[in-house]
């Protein structure tokens, strides 16, 4: 088994909220319960997450996204310049829609050391120092996010001139965020990205030119931004990203294979692994892995479902690795549920026990494959 990340084993990175955890987060904010109360009973749920985490055999450990609402918008509030408003209408899944948020440009783009990511970061890192030892493993949204979401109307125009002109500040931020979360002791970091997913599906796509985005060589255009923000990481802090097709209540946006971004995604990014989604027809072949390079880049197939609690086949699911090394060799191969169970509050719809099981299925086959 790897003894570095991506491991043989993984998860993508969010987990169902516990009712304790719910509860509180609906007290603090109708203002029941202060900033304080809060954290101790945030602090006290990712300490029982990290213990089980270890238990089911993961060598890794997250805090379960569980100081988030969103597994984006969090994120983005933090950043200076970068607002999250209220829109007339939510993201459209299948059959449902998420609460009606967006993103607005307001002022200069920029990452500062204020940012409350870097406590809830701090605050795993401890956590597992005292605890189980795990690799403490951090996601954030990918800066391709901010450009894909941008609704028409939300740039200030006193600040920036369009579309465009935002892009060198939100590689700038990033920048700076890499090395701040470096700075504090992350190796392990996963950018979050919806965006690579919607442009291998053709109804996502016009919806994106109905927003003013220019889809010609997108795909060039977003990898360009990403290896100007992994230009200088360094050496030894591993960047990942998960490649997402919507995931709110088990419910789902796009469909469509790799092809269209295969080769600039796994070819041309300098990612050093790529999680993703494989757990559904929609997803296409494992035919786009031939793109991966040789060496040390590594795809984490996620062939363990999140949308729902019953369990995968274990051969069925050995037998689909096995068919995926028929185009990418198997020691650069990995295992991992399909998405988070939670990439929302709200979590998607199966119970904490199933959830637990489908991480311990992914241990115990990738253990019977890579041992």
């Amino acid at each position: 088994m790897t003894h570095n990340p991506p491991f043989r084993a993984d998860v993508v990175g969010s987990f169902l909220r516990p009712a304790a955890l719910k509860e509180a987060r609906a007290a603090h904010a109708e203002g029941r319960i202060g900033d304080e109360a809060l954290r101790e009973v945030e602090d006290g749920a990712i300490a029982e997450l990290v213990a089980k985490e270890a238990d089911a055999g993961l060598r890794l450990a997250t805090d379960g996204e569980f100081r988030r609402s969103w597994w984006h918008f969090d994120f983005f509030s933090g950043l200076g310049g970068v607002d999250i408003v209220e829109l007339d209408h939510g993201i459209q899944f299948q059959g449902v829609q998420t609460k009606p948020r967006g993103v607005e440009i307001s002022g200069p783009i920029r990452f500062d050391d204020a940012h409350p990511f870097l406590g809830h970061f701090g605050a795993l890192k401890e956590q597992l120092a005292r605890t189980t030892g795990a690799t403490p493993k951090f996601t954030i949204p990918s800066p391709t996010v901010v450009d894909f979401r941008l609704e028409p109307g939300h740039i200030n125009s006193a600040v920036y001139g369009g579309r465009d002109d935002i892009v060198d500040d939100l590689v700038a931020a990033y920048r700076d965020a890499l090395h701040a979360f470096y700075d504090a002791g992350a190796r392990y970091v996963q950018f979050d990205d919806t965006a690579w997913a919607y442009l291998c599906s053709e109804v996502e796509l016009q919806k994106a030119r109905e927003r003013g985005i220019d889809t010609d060589r997108i795909a060039e255009r977003y990898a360009a931004l990403l290896n100007r923000v992994l230009a200088d990481k360094p050496d030894d802090l591993v960047v990942t990203t998960h490649v997402c097709r919507g995931n709110f209540r088990s419910t789902w946006i796009s469909s469509g294979g790799y092809e269209p971004v295969a080769e600039q995604l796994l070819g041309v990014v300098d990612y050093d692994g790529y999680f993703l989604e494989y757990d559904s027809d929609r997803a296409g072949g494992f035919e786009p892995l031939r793109f991966l390079p040789e060496g040390d880049k590594t795809v984490v197939l996620g062939l363990i479902t999140t949308k729902s609690g019953e369990l995968e086949n274990i051969e069925a699911t050995k037998k689909r690795i096995d068919e995926a090394s028929a185009f990418a060799p198997l020691e650069q191969l990995a295992l991992s549920p399909q998405c988070g169970f939670a990439s929302t509050e709200e979590g998607n719809l199966l119970t904490e026990a199933e959830q637990w099981a489908k991480v311990r299925e992914v241990v115990a086959i990738a253990d019977a494959v890579w041992r």
